[in-house]
């Protein structure tokens, strides 16, 4: 196919496409969560130590978001998603043999780089989607992604415990091997958008901030989410080992209340279509809120980790799928962009997360991560309010109302 225009069946066989990928793609920085505790045993690592994986994988992210994802205006995001996924592989199949935690920390960098693959996706999603459904499409590909983090965290537990945590990434490495050429082959090109030099593309990025309010909070909302998000998952593992005594498999299963935030991600997207960006948002907010305040009693009940992980997951789904609809609707000619100052801000957010809560465990206990994260949800609340100026509400702008194109 030469270009992203299609039929409607060539283009909900693309969607499905994608979706798949994105399940694959979003496991390689996941799997790991649950296996931190065993990971750090193994190779006789301590929890500040260790901490420095899942830092660097959502650093990596954040890399790749500002560094490759804006590319996907400048050049065809065939060529730009191939490159990626191939590097993506040969980092999954080094941790495999990783002998330390220093060389499965760099290549974690490396996973998280070619991981802002999902930006990519979410673009040609957003691309080919009748712009009245954008919201329902954008739900579908994000329902496909929060799928693969689930399926990365339980699977990533169980492989642990039966073969060894080293397994997990040869099964990760497997499922790219075998995508990696269906991509090749039925992944479309597509059309620059801009024609502008490397670094202008990439300097371009602070105008679109500048200017675009709407995308500067919802990016600002999302950042916050993902110090809460984030967070957990860095000290899930060690926390339940150390409070709890329950080992990789059962932090693994910490995985399955993600379930209940899959199932309301296509609803969000319905909803942002009828009913627009705010009421959304601030229902993810109250969720997210809700979840801390009931997981500080995390310390001494389970249940109370997975009925808090349950309103986590829900809270941070329903918020990105109205805020990602806004992102990809307010500069058609721009998309690239957007997602890349979109998804900067959310796994800046989760690195951010995993270091902050990582060192407040290490130091001063759960309740200390608690606390980080209800003051990063306080700050999300009194942004949205407007009580913190970050962007003022904007309208969604027509593929005819965008800026004329630089050239």
């Amino acid at each position: 196919m030469s270009s992203i225009s299609a039929s409607s069946p060539e283009r909900h066989k693309l969607i499905q496409l994608l979706g798949v990928s994105a399940f694959i793609v979003a496991g390689g920085i996941h799997y790991q969560m649950p296996m931190l505790a065993m990971i750090a045993a193994d190779l006789h690592a301590d929890a500040a130590a260790i901490g420095w994986i899942p830092t660097l994988s959502f650093g990596g992210m954040l890399l790749g978001a500002i560094f490759l994802v804006p590319l996907g205006d400048r050049v065809d995001k065939h060529r730009l998603v191939m490159y990626k996924i191939v590097i993506l592989t040969l980092a999954q199949a080094t941790m495999i043999v990783a002998p330390n935690v220093t060389v499965l920390a760099l290549a974690s960098l490396v996973s998280g780089i070619c991981s802002s693959l999902s930006q990519s996706f979410i673009s040609i999603t957003a691309e080919m989607a009748d712009p009245n459904h954008r919201g329902r499409a954008l739900g579908t590909q994000l329902t496909a992604m929060f799928t693969g983090l689930m399926f990365a965290r339980l699977v990533g537990g169980i492989i642990a415990t039966h073969w060894g945590w080293r397994y997990t990434y040869v099964f990760s490495t497997g499922l790219l091997l075998c995508i990696t050429p269906v991509l090749w082959s039925h992944l479309p090109h597509t059309r620059p958008t801009t024609r502008q030099p490397y670094w202008a593309l990439i300097g371009s990025l602070w105008t679109l901030f500048r200017v675009q309010g709407g995308i500067r909070r919802a990016a600002a909302i999302q950042f916050l989410f993902g110090i809460c998000y984030g967070g957990f998952w860095a000290v899930a593992s060690p926390m339940l080992l150390l409070i709890h005594g329950v080992g990789a498999a059962t932090a693994g299963l910490m995985g399955i209340p993600g379930a209940a935030g899959i199932s309301v991600t296509r609803f969000a997207g319905r909803w942002t279509d009828r009913v627009g960006l705010k009421p959304v948002v601030f229902t993810g907010i109250v969720s997210m809120l809700a979840a801390w305040v009931v997981m500080a009693f995390g310390i001494w009940s389970i249940i109370a980790l997975v009925l808090g992980a349950i309103l986590l997951d829900c809270g941070l789904r329903i918020s990105m799928v109205a805020n990602q609809t806004l992102v990809n609707s307010a500069v058609p000619l721009a998309r690239s962009r957007a997602n890349t100052i979109f998804g900067a801000h959310v796994w800046c957010g989760n690195a951010v997360g995993a270091f902050l809560t990582s060192l407040a465990f290490a130091q001063w206990g759960w309740l200390a991560v608690c606390m980080v994260a209800m003051s990063a949800i306080v700050m999300a609340m009194l942004i949205h309010l407007g009580v913190l100026p970050i962007g003022i509400e904007q309208k969604i702008l027509k593929q005819d109302e965008a800026p004329h194109n630089e050239s």
